[in-house]
């Protein structure tokens, strides 16, 4: 049996279209069909991970439609022979600040152009990845654009495309009513919800 059978197979018994590219639709029909009734069960052990106990904790800081891409994204690599982790999630304004800081008024490299409230870092639906070799991590690997390929499937954008500061770490999925929105006019709407207390996924 292929591959892409097999993700037919699973995309038939979760009840989303047929095509044989496991997509978000998929693994968001997987989670919520088998993972999440499976959770429930088993709710005597909630310590129990999906993926490892680090990327399990900056996941639990993404919002739920974020979360089961991330958790995605670690499983496709991982049968890709890729070992990835989540590394950084959710940031407050305060922890973006810091990074801003660093190479202009702190010490260090410039890693971020995105002041406090400016990172999609801050509002739950982006993540960074590492990639490891054991325990090793890996700052610089050619893994990373095979992550960003892998992830991008899924329909995530992915850092390694952008034009400014490369970011090949990094993932974000993009709320449907910015489709055609720019980065700085998704930001102030997503900085709007926020402040007047409206779902970012809506």
């Amino acid at each position: 049996m292929t591959i892409e059978e097999i993700i037919r197979a699973v995309q038939k018994a979760v009840g989303v279209d047929v095509d044989g590219k496991a997509g978000p639709d998929t693994w968001q029909a997987i989670y919520q069909k088998v993972v999440t009734p499976a959770a429930k069960k088993n709710a005597a052990a909630p310590e129990i991970s999906l993926v490892d106990p680090r990327s399990e904790k900056n996941i639990a800081t993404l919002l739920p439609q974020v979360q089961d891409l991330a958790r995605a994204l670690v499983l496709q690599a991982a049968a890709s022979g890729i070992n990835i982790k989540i590394i950084s999630a959710l940031r407050t304004y305060a922890e973006q600040n810091a990074l801003y800081a660093q190479g202009r008024t702190t010490p260090g490299d410039k890693v971020t152009n995105a002041k406090g409230g400016e990172s999609n870092h801050n509002f739950s639906i982006a993540f960074d990845v590492g990639v490891f070799e054991g325990s090793k991590y890996l700052a610089d690997s050619p893994k990373y654009k095979a992550v960003g390929v892998l992830g991008e499937a899924l329909g995530l954008e992915w850092g390694g495309n952008w034009k400014t500061i490369v970011d090949q770490p990094h993932f974000q999925l993009r709320p449907a009513w910015a489709s055609t929105m720019t980065e700085k006019q998704m930001l102030k709407e997503l900085r709007d919800r926020v402040a007047n207390g409206v779902a970012i996924f809506s």
